[in-house]
Parts: structure tokens; sequence; C-alpha cells
């Protein structure tokens, strides 16, 4: 990896093996999925280029020829219309540019409504009744009208001004041209027209009144700015889950000095091999091995875990981790990119990106619906001009095809239908992250669960200690010694040994190392002691046969069984057992019900992991998978032709939930799970899956209905006006009353799963548990 202008570049081996660079560029100033698709077609017109601009993360990906530079790719993008940025290994850590937009929407919408509703009602009074007019009357209108439909809507504005220069359309276009051609129509009719119309009744006046539109200008804005500070608050939801993670790293570092000083640098400039000094309340910078010193460290960035861990010299620390007490000197042995913090950040932000890909629907619809329209209102105009040569006549149809096709519902229809989701989901203890979750659901087949803190409660218990025959052993010198090496763990069989141990004194360890997957070793009062998984412990160590024979009797009673081996010989075995959630065979049931498969994978012994699966229904397991595999094992039923839900909590399942087509995290998990899947279920219930999963199937289909009611509404409302038969004041309160069925079937989201849906069964199972 190098750095070009602190841009994130690194060298690449393309299929036809020439070598390549990858950068990474933040862009602003993109709107829409469009704008997107406009850049990345920009950048791979350059020769040399192949680029994929992700509008979710804001963030294009370009794999480049050695002679192309970052100035050339910027440029490029910049002469699209857009603003790009070297993107640093910290550019997700401080900048929330989605909130900021929200901000700054929500600052247009509050004064755009505020002037909105006086600018509404003497609109209307004045069409309806026009003695009630008085003396100065257009410029009370004017005055209302103006900031809503220059600064409110500028940013539509802005955004078709920009499409214009490149020869496209967005939803922008046609929102900025409805409104600038309702607002002119209205400043001329009001200004210079001075032929009125005199109608006796209320609907005789709305069919005949003046060609007065600035309520409906107005209208307009107010409703899209709505529907936009709605989606900007989303996007801004699903991206905090990356930014908390990546705040979590050091900022700075005390590097000690040959002679004994300190000098107090950046953190990414601490290098391999240096010392640093970390006091309490601070994060370590980087891992390493701890040289003097002890302390208890906070390792719930990593594990999810509350109890801090006690280091002293020879323990290995991870970055992002904080001291609580003590003082350590840690020397670096993995800096900046390398560290496993910075991987967890890699990782969910590339989780992000990978899913966030698809444009959105309105956009799609937009690119074609938006010039029809245009060329519909000018054929109107045109028609109505050749029919009767009436100027009025044929610039009040051709307004009002644009005002009621001005795709106010069209905007409204996924935000709303999203935060309505959102909401109810958080009153569930479902949080939705975004559109690539609701998209990913429909096609699901499969879920996968991991057992430990997924489908069981994550609290063992030891239930038995068994010692070697003959050995001048007793258990409670096995579970002592077991103990004082799994206090330095933050593992969920450690924490039930420790326990186990509760109310006695338990030896300090030295020389501890964790084996991901396999087990711990240390040394305890001067004896090497190893404890973890029976074919780890016994690679070198003959196994007792009453210790082969207690193995087998545990496993065969889904217990989890650990060897304890001091020095060269096996002493004892301990037998753990996890308690199934009970809302677990439930769960399970309610997604067979609906016909999809499920599987268990877990890194748990297979006798355990059969107990466990047939306890809650489910018949594929796949066990004793070691954390780096799993991923493997998503992506061979995805090479089945499966589509893949992962269920999990802890460090080891991020990749997998990362992987998966959908992951569901559980919200008591670790950072890295929550920030790599698309469904955070905050509480620790089961049920919540195949809940969190109908909300998500109910929202798409929410979504689905009022994107085929706003298009639908247009394609019904168009051929009308174009024929003349609506005054554009008419046009738009159906344009109103079309947004507001978009917002009210949205609305329906909030009654979700107050009476059990019909996406899923009814069965409910007893609960299950597995005993000792």
């Amino acid at each position: 990896m190098s750095e070009q202008l602190g841009v994130v570049v690194t060298t690449a081996t393309v299929p036809d093996k020439e070598v390549t660079q990858r950068i990474a560029l933040d862009v602003t100033g993109m709107s829409c999925g469009a704008c997107a698709a406009r850049v990345e077609n920009k950048l791979n017109k350059v020769d040399g280029v192949r680029a994929s601009v992700n509008f979710a993360t804001r963030v294009a990906t370009v794999e480049a020829a050695p002679d192309i530079g970052v100035e050339q790719l910027c440029a490029v993008i910049e002469r699209a219309g857009y603003e790009a940025a070297p993107r640093t290994e910290r550019s997700t850590t401080d900048v929330d540019p989605d909130a900021d937009h929200a901000h700054s929407l929500l600052r247009r919408l509050a004064i755009a409504a505020v002037l909105f509703i006086p600018l509404a009602d003497l609109s209307v009074m004045f069409a309806v009744v026009s003695d009630t007019r008085f003396a100065g009357w257009q410029w009370v209108l004017t005055a209302l009208a103006a900031p809503i439909v220059t600064w409110a809507a500028w940013p539509f504005h802005r955004t078709a001004l920009r499409n214009a220069r490149h020869g496209t359309s967005t939803m922008e276009t046609l929102i900025s041209i409805g409104v600038t051609a309702a607002t002119v129509w209205s400043m001329y009719t009001i200004f210079f027209d001075h032929q009125t119309y005199h109608a006796a009744g209320i609907w005789q006046a709305l069919l005949g009144s003046d060609a007065i539109y600035l309520e409906v200008a107005a209208g307009v804005t107010v409703f899209v700015l709505a529907g936009r500070y709605f989606e900007a608050r989303a996007r801004s939801r699903a991206g905090g889950a990356l930014r908390a993670l990546a705040a979590l790293g050091a900022k700075s570092v005390t590097v000690l000095l040959a002679d004994g000083g300190e000098l107090v640098l950046p953190a990414d400039e601490l290098k391999e091999g240096q010392r640093f000094v970390v006091r309490p309340g601070e994060a370590i910078a980087a891992d390493g091995l701890v040289v003097s010193g002890a302390a208890a460290v906070d390792v719930s960035a990593m594990t999810g875990e509350s109890k801090p861990v006690q280091t002293h010299e020879g323990s290995s620390v991870v970055g992002g981790t904080v001291v609580l007490d003590g003082r350590l000197v840690v020397e670096a042995a993995a800096v900046g990119p390398d560290t496993r913090f910075a991987g967890m950040v890699r990782l969910v932000e590339q989780a992000q990106a990978q899913k966030a890909d698809a444009q959105r629907l309105a956009d799609r619809i937009a690119a074609v619906f938006v010039p029809c329209v245009l060329v519909i209102a000018a054929l109107t105009a045109i028609g109505w001009l050749l029919a009767d040569g009436d100027v009025n006549r044929a610039v009040s149809a051709a307004l009002a095809v644009l005002v009621i096709a001005c795709p106010c519902a069209l905007g409204l229809a996924t935000p709303t239908a999203m935060m309505v989701a959102s909401g109810r989901g958080a009153q569930l203890g479902i949080f939705l992250k975004g559109h690539r979750a609701l998209e990913a659901i429909r096609a699901v087949d499969t879920v996968v669960f991991d057992k430990t803190g997924t489908l069981t409660t994550g609290q063992p218990q030891v239930i038995t200690v068994v010692v070697a025959a003959g050995a001048g052993w007793d258990e409670d010198q096995v579970l002592a010694y077991a103990a004082a090496v799994e206090s330095a763990s933050e593992h969920p069989v450690a924490h039930a040994i420790v326990t186990a141990c509760a109310g006695r004194d338990i030896a300090a360890v030295e020389d501890f190392q964790a084996f991901a997957g396999h087990g711990v070793t240390g040394s305890v009062d001067g004896v090497a002691v190893a404890v973890g998984r029976p074919a780890w412990v016994t690679r070198d160590r003959v196994v007792p046969a009453d210790l082969a024979a207690a193995r087998k009797l545990g496993e065969s009673r889904g217990q989890t069984v650990v060897f304890v081996a001091c020095g060269d010989a096996v002493r004892g075995a301990i037998c753990v057992a996890d308690a199934v959630k009970d809302s677990a065979a439930g769960a399970i049931a309610q997604l067979h019900a609906e016909g999809m498969k499920t599987m268990l994978l877990t890194g748990d012994n297979a006798a355990t992991a059969a107990l466990i699966g047939a306890a809650v229904g489910i018949d594929d397991i796949v066990a004793e998978v070691l954390p780096e595999d799993k991923v493997g094992a998503i992506e061979k039923l995805r090479d089945q032709g499966r589509v893949v839900a992962m269920v999990g909590d802890g460090i080891n399942d991020g990749p997998a939930l990362a992987c998966a087509d959908l992951g569901l995290a559980i919200g008591r998990g670790t950072d890295v799970a929550i920030g790599a899947a698309d469904i955070i279920l905050v509480r620790d219930n089961l049920d919540s899956v195949p809940q969190a999963l109908g909300l998500a199937r109910a929202t798409m289909r929410t979504i689905r209905v009022n994107m085929i009611w706003a298009f639908g509404y247009n394609i019904a409302a168009i051929p009308i006006a174009a024929a003349g038969l609506l005054n554009p004041l008419i046009a738009g309160a159906a344009m109103a009353v079309s947004s507001f069925l978009v917002v009210s079937n949205s609305l329906r989201l909030r009654n979700y799963g107050t009476v059990q849906p019909n996406t899923f069964g009814d069965a409910q199972l007893p609960a299950a548990r597995i005993s000792g």
C-alpha cells in the first residue's frame, strides 16, 4: 500500500496480468443514484480506468493504470459537475455528510413549511372568493412564496442546472421545472394579465379562477424536501455504526524514546517495533506486546464483553481497546492499516459499500418518466396553440401537466416507508439499516445461525470436572489452574470456568496466549498450562482413558468439553453446558413455516451441535468450523444458488455477516457484527429474526404499493391535464392528495406486529433447554 496525496492507493493485478493501482475517492454533490451512474460513466471513459461509484457511501473505487494520477481522476469528476477528494484511512471517522445534509434540509423544510401554511390559506381564499382580495394581495403572496421557490428549492434547481449542462434529467429536473414554471406563470398572471374570471359557486370558482399557482409551487417544494430529509436521516443512521467504530481508534500516541523521554505523535505516525506508553483512559494505538506494566483493559469494542481483562508483561494487546487503570509500555507489532482494529473498520466499510449498489427505484423510473413528461407538456402547449391559439389556455394545460406530474409521491414513496418501518422496528427491537436489507430479503431462502450467544444464551456453566485417574490431583486443582489461564480470555467458556471459581483466589497467569478457535496457554506458578479443544490440547500428549470416556459422555449430552493440560500431561476435563434460548425453537419453526431452510454453523463439537440443532429444530448442521472458515461455509451455500441470511453476534461472525446476502446481528454483540449486518436485533430474543424478516417484507410491499400508486396516478392524471380538463390548482390538490395517500399507506407500518402477521406461521413450540 502506498499513499498519494493521502489517498488510499493499493496495487492490484487484474486478470490480463496488467498491474494497476486501486484508488478510493470521496465524491460530494451526488443527490441520487443517477448522479453516481454519471460519475462512473465519466471515469470509465478514461483510457486505462475501471471505476465503480457507490452512491450510498459516496465513494468512487477506481482501478487505474500506473501513469494515471489522483489529480487527473478528480478533474474528471469535477468536470462532471461534482467534487472529489482523496480518501484517507480515517475518512470515515469524523464526518457524517448525511447528517450535515439532513440538517441543511431540515432548516429549509422548517422555514418553507412555516411560510407555506399562510400561503396556501390565502391562495385558496383568493381563488374561491375573489372579493376577498385586498390592496397589495399580490405582494403578500409573492413575499410568502419567494423564499420557498428560490432558497428552499435551491438544491433541486442546482441539480437540475447540472443535469442540463450534461444533457441528462432526474427527479430534480422535473421538480425544478414544475416549481419554476408554476412560479413564473403565476407572477405573469398576477402582475401582467389583468383579465380575471368571475364565477359563482366554489366548483366554478375552482375551475375558472385565475391561473395563480404559487401555493402549488411551494407545496411541491415542501413535500419533496420532507422526503429528502427523511431519506438523509435514514442514510446517516445506516453509517452510524461505522463512524462509531472508527472513532474508537487512538488519535495520538506517546512514544517512548531511547533516553527514557516521551514524545506525543499522531497515531498514524507510529512505526512497527516502537514502544509507546498507555495511561488510564487512553486507547491503545496498535496491536502489540506488553513489555512492562499491568492494567485492566476494556476490550468491549472488540468482544462485546463488558468485563475488563487484566493485562501485564507478556500479554498481547489489541489496538482500539482502552486502558482503565494502570500503565502499560507496549511494543508495536502491527500498526496503521495492519491492526485488527483497522481491519474491523475496513470490514464494515466494505460490507456497506458492497451492499448498497442498486439505484433507487424512483430514480430508475424518473430516468424515463421525466423526459416523457417534458415532451408531453411541450406537445400539450403546442397542441392547444394550434387548436385555438389561446396562449393562456395552452400554458395553463402544459403547466397542469408539469404540476400534476411532479414526483412528490415518487419522492416520498420509499423514504417515508423506510422511516416508519425504522420507527416501528425500533419499538420491536429491530433496526433496518437501509434499502439493501429490504431488497435482499425478498430472495432469502436460507437462514444460517451461529450457536453461542445466538441460539444459546451465551452464558454457559460448568457441569462437571473430571480428573485423570492416578494423577494425584483433585477437581479443585484442575479447575484452579484452568481458571487462572482462562481469566485472561473473553470466551464464554472461559467465563464459565472463572465463574466456577468464584470466591477462591485465582493465581496470576504469565505468558498468556490465545489461539482463536483452539484454546489458551499460559504459565501458572511456573507450570505450563493449556486449556482448550481436546484435539488441540492432546496433539503431543497422551489422553488418559477415563478422560476420553468423560469427553464422549459429555459430548453425547450436548456439553462442550475442554481438556486441561499441565506440563506434558492431560490432568482433567471440564464439561460446560449452555442453555438454549427459550425463543429459539419457536423462531426456527416460524422460518420453516415460511418455507425457509435453516442451518447451524458453529465451532463446537459435532455431538453438541447435533443436540442443539435437535432442540431447536435445525437439521442442517456444520460443526467444528474455525472462525476463518465461516466465510467459506457461507460462500459454499451461495455457490449452490442459495440466498443466505446470517444471524450472529460475535467478532468471529463479522466476516460471515458481511459475506452473506443478508446479515442480522444480535444487538448486544460486537461492533464488528453490528457494523457488518444489514439488520440489528436489539433484543436478545430470536423471535425478532422472523419478525425482522416479516417487517422487511412488509416494508418492501408498502414501497411497491406506493410506487405503483404514485406512478399510476401520474399515468392516469397526465392525459386529463393535457386535455385541458384540470385547472393547475386542482392538479396541485391532486398532487397533494397523491402524496397524502402515499404517506398514509406508509404509516400503516406503525401497526406491524400488533397482530401476529400472516407473513409467518403461527406455530408456537415449547421452549427447549439443554441440561447436563
